[in-house]
This record gives C-alpha cells, structure tokens and sequence, in this order.
C-alpha cells in the first residue's frame, strides 16, 4: 500500500509542497538538504553532488521515498509514466545482516516496478549500491558480516547482469569500509581481489574513514602511492580477473561455518546475562563519549543497549582494552563444530577442506589473514588489567573467561588451517613493526586503566581526563587499524 501511494505521487505533476503552509522544523530540514543539492548542481555542475544514501535501507519504499523528496525540489522532472529525469543516483545503504540477505530482493523489486528501471536507464544508467562492514560485523560477527556481503554481491551482479542487458544500467558496488578490520579494514590491494568475481568491472567504490584519512593522505607521497594501490587493484581484478568463482564445496562449508559463527558470536554479546555490563565495565566507552572524541554521538539512543550503539564505539573500544573482539569472535567455535566429526577420517577431510579453501579462495585467505593480524595486536594479560574495572567479581571472572576461551579457539583454527603456529608467520614486516610499538603502547594501557578508575570514583579533574584523552589517542595511534 505504501508502495501504491508514492508511485502516485511520483506519476503526479504537481507537488506536494503547499505555498505559504507551516511545516515543522524535521521537516524544514529535510527538505533543505534536496534544496541545497539542488541549488550545487545548478551552480556548480552534475559532478557536484551525484548521490544520496539511504542508510538502513530496508524496503523498497526507503528508496521511492527518496525519488519523492527529490521531485519536491525539481532534482526530479516528469513522472514515471513520461519521461522522468532525476539527478541524483538513489544509493540503498545495506547494513545489518537481515539487510544484507534482503539487498538483490528489494532491487529486484524496486526495478520490477513500472517506470523504474527506464527512469535510471534516462537518468545515465548508473546504480550504485552501499554495503555495510560495520553494523552487520556487530550484528552476526566478523565470518557472518564478511560472508554475508559476499553473497549479497553476488547476487546483485546477477540481478544487474540482466538490467545491463536490458536497460543499459550499470552496477557499482560501494563498500563502507571502516578502518579497523572488525569494520571491513585491512589491506586494500588484497581486500579488492578478494571480491566476488564479476563485481569489480574498471570501478569499485569505497570510504576511507577516521584516523585513516591521516594515515594514508596526509603526505603527498603516501598519498599518491595509496591511490596507485587502489588502482593498480582495481586493474588486476578487472582485466587479469585472478578470482574464479568459488567451487560448491567451498561456497557450502562457508555457509556452515558462517551460521555456528553467528550462534556463538550473538550467544556471547547478545544472549549471555551481563555482557553488557561487563562490555560498558572493561572498556573505556563511558570515558569516550564523555571526552567529546568522536564525530558523531557513541549511540543512536541512550547508552544502555549494545544494539542502540553504533559500530564505530563498539569497535573502539574492544581495541582500546587489546582484546579486538569485532575482528576475530566466532570464528574459533564455527572451525571446532565444522572439525567436530563422528571419526578421525572425516575429520581429516574437513580440516584438508579448510586448508584448501585457504590456498585457493582469496576470499578466505584474504579474512583469515586479517583475523590473523588482530590476535597479533591483541593481548589478554592487558585485557585482564582492563577487566579489573568491572566491579562484579563474579560477572568480571565469568565473561572474561569466555572470551579467552573463545580467543585460543580462534588461534587454535587459524594454526590449523594455515598452518603457522605464530600470528604474522606470512608477514615478517608488520610482525617486526608491531613488536617494535608494543613496547610504547603497553605503559599506556597501565596508564589508561590507573586513570579511568580514578575517573570513576569521581577524580574527575582536568589533568585525569586529559590523560585520558592521551592514552585513548596513543594507543589508537600505536595499534592503527581501530576506528
């Protein structure tokens, strides 16, 4: 029905906006910002400004809506039954694993209805589509949220392979990648041939965030190698086309793998009584969010769910206390159910089927090498020093041996499928560099954790919290790969 409504509206002329009407203040707003992208391309060209983002996409109607406010301010000419013209591409953001699963769907219907797919084919026959590393990470855990957008492309590549053909609409994938691993960080170059054969054609699309954007822009030079990297990458997925598709058994075990790293990850951080008091307890969240770090607020709601937190505090955070939880939970009790066989037999061929997808499937290597650089960076003896903040001895000895647990079963996977029994065996260039900042870190951690406590009982004067701040951005700079 809600669907009905706006391609009536979208097939009237006229609009909706009543002359000389109060409208509220939300509304006022919205509208503003189509007016003022309105008024950019007029001024300054169409390269001005080309897209709007739906985050949350979850319907088909998110992305009507949009056409709607866009005919409102004339960023919309026509109607759908003649000859509509609009401006700016409609880009559905899919973050949590839900929506990830519901992407090629909801195209696939928001094209099948009438008018749609020639609107776009007049328009310039673009289609970008976002994809969330960082809400679907925290909502099903590093194997599900990866494994998850790779399906999601390949599917969408098939759904616009038939558009393309039909209506000359071109898929461009855009990844919102963040700079931690937990969030879709990591390499670039290998990140980029690890995607799904047939998503990478002479484009890919993605966000370079946070600390990142100093990291690898602020000088010329690094800056000017970084952009060779991404294109050289771009290159070589493209016309050398490295990646076949993966074979059934590959595709098969990763959905299983996928599904009992799920269940493990949601029954510790979503299922086990506590967790969230032990999370807001061991981390220095509370402490970030009050020091005014980050550009945006640490939760969408009130912080008293991990649900209402965004991914960005959340990611921060299990860095900050060194156990880098985002980049590494489920993994080790998905391998362990996967390697859990009536007999020694097959066991044997499980773990060789591991081991394969490993030397064959970049995808796989490519997620398990980044796993592999976050047990590197982690550290429990530390993260132990960050439990002892939370107050509830029990709660504190309960969930931290949970976690630990789960650590030496990830370890314990990645040894058996690569087979190196030392994190960063493949890269003795980044072992030596971490090794050599760990002695500068550590102090900080002993530092942050005497000062938080005292934070807490109320010393909250400004050479406690500017040490804080202190320790927060030095250990973010030492580990790199956090936020």
């Amino acid at each position: 029905a809600k669907q009905a409504l706006l391609l009536g509206l979208l097939n009237d002329a006229r609009p909706l906006r009543v002359p000389a009407a109060d409208y509220s203040a939300h509304t006022v707003s919205e509208l503003a910002i189509f007016d003022t992208a309105q008024r950019m391309l007029r001024s300054f060209g169409r390269q001005a400004i080309r897209h709007y983002i739906i985050s949350h996409t979850e319907s088909v109607s998110d992305l009507l809506e949009v056409l709607l406010l866009q005919k409102e301010v004339g960023l919309l000419r026509g109607t759908l039954d003649a000859q509509a013209h609009n401006d700016l591409i409609v880009v559905p953001l899919f973050e949590t694993i839900e929506d990830l699963r519901n992407a090629a769907p909801i195209m696939r219907d928001f094209y099948a209805l009438p008018g749609v797919a020639a609107l776009v084919s007049r328009s310039g026959g673009e289609q970008d589509i976002m994809l969330g590393y960082s809400d679907s990470n925290k909502d099903g855990g590093i194997f599900t949220s990866n494994w998850e957008l790779y399906r999601a492309e390949i599917a969408l590549v098939e759904l616009f392979d038939k558009l393309q053909s039909s209506h000359g609409i071109t898929l461009r994938m855009f990844h919102g990648r963040g700079g931690t691993v937990g969030r879709g960080g990591g390499p670039s170059y290998q990140a980029i041939l690890a995607q799904p054969p047939g998503t990478v054609r002479g484009q890919i699309r993605l966000t370079e965030q946070g600390e990142v954007i100093g990291s690898k822009y602020a000088n010329p030079e690094i800056g000017r190698r970084n952009l060779e990297t991404l294109v050289a990458a771009t290159l070589e997925a493209t016309l050398l086309q490295p990646t076949k598709p993966a074979t059934r058994a590959f595709l098969d075990a990763a959905a299983e793998l996928s599904e009992a790293s799920m269940a493990a990850y949601r029954s510790l951080v979503y299922e086990t009584p506590g967790f969230t008091d032990y999370f807001f307890g061991s981390t220095p969240l509370k402490e970030l969010t009050q020091l005014n770090i980050g550009s945006r607020p640490a939760s969408r709601k009130a912080l008293q769910k991990i649900e209402d937190l965004r991914a960005i505090p959340w990611g921060f955070s299990w860095g900050q206390c060194r156990l880098t939880l985002p980049g590494w939970l489920g993994f080790g009790s998905a391998v362990a159910a996967f390697l859990d066989k009536p007999d020694a037999a097959e066991r044997k061929a499980a773990l060789a089927l591991l081991q394969k997808m490993y030397r064959q499937w970049p995808f796989f290597r490519t997620l398990l090498s980044n796993m592999d650089m976050v047990l590197a960076k982690s550290d429990l003896a530390l993260a132990s020093r960050y439990a002892e903040l939370v107050e509830d001895a029990r709660l504190r000895k309960r969930i931290f041996a949970a976690i630990e647990a789960e650590w030496h079963r990830t370890a314990d996977a990645l040894t058996q499928i690569t087979g190196e029994k030392n994190r960063l065996a493949t890269n003795p260039a980044l072992d030596r560099s971490i090794r050599h900042r760990f002695p500068y870190i550590d102090p900080l951690h002993h530092l942050q954790v005497e000062l938080i406590r005292r934070y807490r009982a109320g010393l909250a004067d400004e050479r406690v919290q500017r040490g804080i701040h202190i320790s927060i951005n030095g250990i973010a700079a030492g580990l790199r790969n956090t936020g």
